[in-house]
C-alpha cells in the first residue's frame, strides 16, 4: 500500500458521525487520506466510481452495498475492507475472497455492550426481578424480605450456548460473581473449555440444569429453532431463556406457550419476526421482557466501533495483520 492509502467510506451516511465522531475521524485520518463528505451508499453513483479507481480501504458499515464483481472491478487497487460493524456476510461476496482482499470487521469491539447487556440480565433474572416487577405492580404490595425461595445469584448456575466473542466475553464478566457457568458448543472441547475456565457440557444438560440459559451461537441454517419446545421442556421450573443472539434460534411459538403457563420466563433482545407484530403476545406476557434489539453498540458505544477500523488502519500502514481479519472458512458458523 501507499504511505497514505485511500480510503473511501461505504455505508449509510447518517451513520458515519454516529461511529466516527470528530476525535475518531481524526485519528483514522492520520492512517488514511479520507473524504468524509463522500459516502458510497450506491456504487453506480458516478462521484463514486470516481473514487472507486483509486480507492485502497474500504471502510464500510450498516447499510454498505454488496461488493460484487462489478464494484470490484471498479475498484483495481482495493486491498482492504475495514468493516465499522459485526457480520460481513450482508455485503461481501465470494470474490472478495477470490481476489485475496482482506476483510476486518470490529465484531469484537460491537460484543462488548452485547455482553455486557447479558450480565446485567443475567443478574437480574437471578433475583428474581422481573417476576417481582409484575408482582409489585398488581399488588402494590411488598412481600417483604428474604421470603422468595429459588431467588438469588449465590452459586446459581448458568448456562452459556456458544463461545462465540459475545460468549466468550459473558464467561469473562462472569468470574467476578459467585455464579457457575456452563458451556456448550459443538466446536469446543474439552481442552478449549478448560482454558476458559468453565466445563463443557452437551446442549441437553445443560438445559436441564441451569436456571439461567444465554444464547450466543451464530445463525445458521442448522441453528435454527436450536431452542424448540422439546428443549424449552428440559428447563427447570423457574428458569430464564436470555437472547441476545438471533431471533431465529428460539422457536418463538414454543416459547410463548411456557411463559404463558408461567413456568418459564424470557428476556429477548431479537425476536423472529423482528420486530414483533403489535398482536405478538409477548408485548403482554407478564414473563415476558423484550427490548428492541439495543444490546448492541448505542449511543457513544459507536465510537469504539470506528476506534476498532482505526486501530486496524494504522496496522495497515505499518505493515501489520490485521487484528480483526475475518476467516472466510469460517463464515458458516459465525454470526
Amino acid at each position: 500500500m501507499s504511505q497514505r492509502p485511500q480510503a473511501l467510506f461505504a455505508m449509510a451516511a447518517e451513520h458515519v458521525p454516529q461511529v466516527f465522531p470528530p476525535e475518531v475521524l481524526a485519528r483514522l485520518r492520520t492512517s488514511v487520506d479520507l473524504d468524509a463528505g463522500l459516502v458510497a451508499e450506491d456504487f453506480g453513483d458516478p462521484a463514486v466510481l470516481d473514487a472507486l479507481a483509486r480507492t485502497e480501504i474500504l471502510v464500510t458499515g450498516w447499510g454498505c452495498p454488496r461488493l460484487d464483481e462489478a464494484v470490484l472491478d471498479a475498484a483495481p487497487r482495493l486491498r482492504a475492507v475495514l468493516h465499522s460493524a459485526g457480520s460481513v456476510k450482508p455485503f461481501v461476496t465470494p470474490a472478495v475472497w477470490r481476489r485475496g482482499i482482506a476483510v476486518s470487521s470490529a465484531a469484537a469491539a460491537n460484543a462488548l455492550p452485547v455482553a455486557e447487556y447479558t450480565l446485567a440480565m443475567i443478574l437480574l433474572a437471578g433475583k428474581g426481578v422481573l417476576a417481582a416487577r409484575e408482582r409489585l405492580r398488581a399488588t402494590r404490595v411488598s412481600a417483604g424480605w428474604g421470603v422468595a425461595p429459588g431467588i438469588g445469584n449465590h452459586g446459581r448456575r448458568v448456562g452459556v450456548i456458544g463461545a462465540s466473542r459475545i460468549g466468550r466475553r459473558v464467561l469473562e464478566l462472569l468470574r467476578p460473581f459467585d455464579l457457575r457457568p456452563v458451556l456448550t458448543d459443538p466446536y469446543v472441547d474439552e481442552q478449549g473449555a478448560a482454558a476458559l475456565g468453565v466445563p463443557l457440557l452437551p446442549l441437553d444438560e445443560l438445559l436441564r440444569t441451569c436456571g439461567i440459559v444465554t444464547v450466543h451461537a451464530p445463525e445458521t441454517p442448522e441453528t435454527r429453532h436450536l431452542i424448540g419446545r422439546r428443549e424449552l421442556a428440559l428447563m427447570p421450573d423457574g428458569a430464564t431463556l436470555i437472547n441476545t443472539a438471533r431471533g431465529s434460534l428460539v422457536d418463538h411459538d414454543a416459547l410463548v406457550a411456557q411463559v404463558r403457563t408461567g413456568r418459564l420466563t424470557a428476556v429477548l433482545d431479537v425476536t423472529d419476526p423482528e420486530p414483533l407484530p403489535p398482536d405478538s403476545p409477548l408485548y403482554d406476557l407478564p414473563g415476558a421482557f423484550v427490548t428492541p434489539h439495543l444490546a448492541g453498540s448505542q449511543g457513544n458505544e459507536l465510537a469504539r466501533l470506528g476506534l476498532a477500523v482505526a486501530e486496524e488502519a494504522e496496522r495497515l500502514r505499518a505493515g501489520k495483520d490485521l487484528a480483526h481479519a475475518v476467516d472466510p472458512a469460517a463464515l458458516d458458523r459465525v454470526a
